[in-house]
Parts: C-alpha cells; sequence; structure tokens
C-alpha cells in the first residue's frame, strides 16, 4: 500500500446518495427512462442537476431524503458523449450486466432471456431514485423531481419500482437489514464497525486515490470526477422455500432459528454471531452502536461461531485471510424491500413478487462487485469450500451445499435450492453535479 494522503472530497459536487446510508425505516422508488430525443435527454440533466442532492446537504428540511440519477451507457451515447470519451470508463460498465451474466452466476431462471424488460435492454438510459424515511417524505421528493422530466417529450418513463421497509423493519427473508456501512476517508459519515480503519475515497469516488494510491477517472475530467459506479439489482425472494427448508432441517423451533442464523451469520434481529453465538439478543440487534463491532480473524479465525461460508462473513470477510485484501472489494450496499410481505407462518407461495431492489456503490465493478459475486458468493474456494456458494443468494445452475463447522463432528445441509432469482439489473455512472450540468450543455 502507498502512503495515505488524504484528499478532501469535494461533498457539495458528489450525489448523496452515493455516500449516505439509507435511512430507517425507509420507502423509496426506481423509475427508468428512455431518452429518444438527446436534445430533450440534455435538456432533462440540466433540470436534474437543480433536484439532485450533494453529499454536503445533510441538514435538509426533508431531512434523511435525497433524489439520485444515475446513466447507463446506452444513456451517456444517447445524450451525445463522444464514443472516445465512453472508452474511458469501465470496460464492465460499457458491456453492461445483461452481457456480464455468466460471470455473475446469472443462468437459467435468472437469465437475461428472463429478466423484467426492460431490465437489461438498449432502452434503459436514466434512472432516477429517491430515497426518504416515509411515505410521504418520498412523495414530496417525487413531486420536487417530477418537472425536470415532465413535457418532455423525447424523454419517456418506461418502468418503476416502488420500495418500502416492511411492517417488521426486516428484509422479506425476516432478518434485519442495512447494518454494516463503511467509513469513507473525507465524507464525515462513521462507518458502523470503528475496529474497521476507513476506506480510501477512491474505492467509491472516481477521481481520488484509492487504496493501491491508483487514480480512476473516466474522462473528461469535468465527466468522471466525482462520479461513481452503481450496480442496481432486483432480486425475487423466494420467501416460503426458504422457510420449509429452515423448517425441514431442524430438529426444532429453536434449532430452526440457530439454522437461519447460521446461513446468514446473524440472528434475525440483527445480533451478530459474533457476538451472540448461542442465542439471539434483540437488543444488541436493534443497537446501531453495537450490533456491527467485530472481527474474524482474532477470535474465530475457523468459523466456529460465525461459519466462513455464511452470507455475512463471504459478503464482507472484515480481518480475514482470505483471497485477494478484503477492503480492495468493499463495496457500498444498499437494500430495499418491495412486495407485500409473506405472513407469518405461511409455508406455500402465495403467488406475490417480493424481494430486494440493490445498490451496490464504488469507483472499481470489476474488483468490487463482480468479484465478490463471482469468487464470494458463487463459489467457495478462497475459504477452502471448493465450489460451494452463498447458502442465500448464490446462483448458478442445480443445488449446493452448506457446511457448519461443530465439534466433534460438522453439520452439513445439502440439496439448498435457490432462494433468489434475478429479475434483472443495469450498470450505471452517477454523475457528480457539475457532470450534470456538463451533459446539459453538450453541443455537437
Amino acid at each position: 500500500m502507498t502512503a495515505r494522503t488524504h484528499a478532501a472530497l469535494e461533498l457539495d459536487d458528489i450525489q448523496r446518495g452515493v455516500l449516505s446510508p439509507r435511512p430507517t425505516p425507509y420507502a423509496a422508488t426506481y423509475i427508468l427512462f428512455r431518452v429518444d430525443d438527446p436534445v430533450h435527454g440534455r435538456e432533462l440533466m440540466r433540470r436534474v442537476s437543480a433536484v439532485v442532492t450533494s453529499a454536503a446537504d445533510t441538514t435538509s428540511p426533508l431531512g434523511e431524503t435525497w433524489v439520485s440519477v444515475a446513466l447507463t451507457c446506452h444513456g451517456l451515447r444517447a445524450l451525445g458523449v463522444p464514443p472516445e470519451a465512453l472508452e474511458t470508463f469501465a470496460w464492465e460498465f460499457r458491456q453492461g450486466m445483461a452481457a456480464r451474466a455468466k460471470a455473475l452466476g446469472d443462468v437459467g431462471e435468472s437469465a437475461p432471456e428472463n429478466w423484467e424488460a426492460p431490465l437489461g435492454t438498449p432502452d434503459v438510459h436514466v434512472v432516477l431514485v429517491a430515497l426518504a424515511p416515509d411515505s410521504t417524505c418520498l412523495e414530496m421528493a417525487v413531486d420536487r423531481a417530477r418537472p425536470a422530466y415532465h413535457r418532455l417529450s423525447g424523454v419517456t418513463a418506461i418502468w418503476r419500482q416502488n420500495c418500502h421497509a416492511l411492517p417488521t423493519e426486516t428484509e422479506p427473508f425476516g432478518y434485519r437489514d442495512g447494518i454494516s456501512h463503511p467509513a469513507v476517508e473525507g465524507s464525515g459519515i462513521p462507518g458502523s464497525n470503528p475496529l474497521e480503519a476507513p476506506l480510501r475515497a477512491g474505492e467509491f469516488v472516481l477521481g481520488y486515490p484509492d487504496e493501491l494510491g491508483g487514480v480512476q477517472t473516466p474522462q473528461p475530467g469535468i465527466l468522471g470526477r466525482n462520479g461513481s459506479y452503481v450496480v442496481f439489482r432486483k432480486i425475487h425472494q423466494r420467501v416460503a422455500a426458504f422457510r420449509r427448508y429452515l423448517r425441514d432441517n431442524s430438529t426444532g423451533p429453536e434449532d430452526e432459528e440457530l439454522l437461519a442464523a447460521k446461513i446468514m451469520g446473524r440472528w434475525r434481529s440483527g445480533a451478530p454471531l459474533a457476538l451472540s453465538p448461542s442465542r439471539d439478543d434483540p437488543g444488541l440487534g436493534g443497537d446501531p452502536h453495537r450490533n456491527n463491532v467485530f472481527l474474524y480473524e482474532r477470535d474465530d479465525p475457523a468459523g466456529f461461531t460465525t461459519p466462513g461460508g455464511c452470507h455475512i462473513r463471504r459478503g464482507h470477510p472484515r480481518d480475514a485471510a482470505v483471497a485477494g485484501v478484503p477492503r480492495l472489494h468493499r463495496m457500498i450496499r444498499r437494500g430495499t424491500a418491495y412486495g407485500p410481505p409473506l405472513p407469518e407462518g405461511v409455508l406455500e407461495d402465495d403467488g406475490a413478487d417480493r424481494g430486494l431492489m440493490f445498490a451496490f456503490v464504488g469507483a472499481h465493478l470489476g474488483r468490487q462487485f463482480e468479484f465478490v459475486q463471482s469468487e464470494w458468493m458463487n463459489d467457495g474456494v478462497f475459504f477452502g469450500a471448493g465450489d460451494a456458494r452463498d447458502p442465500v443468494i448464490g446462483a448458478g445452475d442445480g443445488p449446493g451445499d452448506f457446511t457448519i463447522p461443530r465439534r466433534p463432528l460438522r453439520r452439513r445441509l445439502r440439496a439448498l435450492p435457490r432462494f433468489v432469482v434475478t429479475r434483472g439489473g443495469e450498470y450505471c455512472f452517477m454523475p457528480s453535479l457539475s457532470a450534470l450540468r456538463w451533459l446539459g450543455d453538450l453541443r455537437h
């Protein structure tokens, strides 16, 4: 690692959607647009530049409410960004998520040909996201943004997904979500784990030094600097199948909850196994000052407390000595639930579409999102488990296995079905506020 120099982040130019953790509880909406007229598309950029919330605006009258705007590579092209500028963006971004499906494990039911239209198609150009603590504030944010695209005949809204916190404030499988958030140098936002040193700004914001000392900036600089890459992903969750698997592979209600905790790495309350290994502790799970303060390597290197193959340890190995330096694969991750909750105790699918809209934020699509998805979620080689995949969101063909280290005999779960199906997604670029204005002023 190179010597660390702390570059001051230009927070008033960075979209707040890049750095801020989502509120809890929350309401959110995702609106996709197609640009048929580049003149109207550029006008949209001019208008949204006045609506988008900056990372410096943390004392808005609307509180924890913000609007963000991102573009696909097709979207930048539709606005008239020159080919030579597009060539300076990450090649994964230029290819798009649908083209990267096999590498991500999006096969079979999750393959792009089965995605929800228009996700993964060249028609998706602009993504507008509004996030708020409740539906009232959300509608105020959408109303504020609506004039930006209203009466632009060359810009068409083609898809919308509304999301909301469930009454239990958990994700559809029943676990408390939105717990872990990294500290980013210069952001002024504390991380959720004080044992984790802040990461360099260039891991998340383009134009600043990253953990390796490199600086990634698409050109021209006015377009790339202070922007970020964002992965949007719609995941359908098979909640009834998940509940049935837990019931069928446990000896009773207490064992069922322990099994659920071992698969996730946390009890459903949010209490981590690392801090509460033998029983749930809802007080700990609901305490944001305590529920993420732990490491693995010092106290649990073999995974007897928190299995190496569980979901949270795969997604963020913390201080563990695994393939690749974990800090180089860290992302800002947000999940927002969609669809009605499956009533408690119901074990049969009711046909409703429910799941999560994920947003992954980082400056390196390849070594962050794609690496974690392909090497840590869909494979187990990095911790000595062969081709075993993540028990919760692992992708691929056929059933999988999951091993729980235990003395004197390990516990092995076999024939894990697919509990999630990819409904679609996009690789996007979230420009700075000045870049939005630059896009609005593009001339040919």
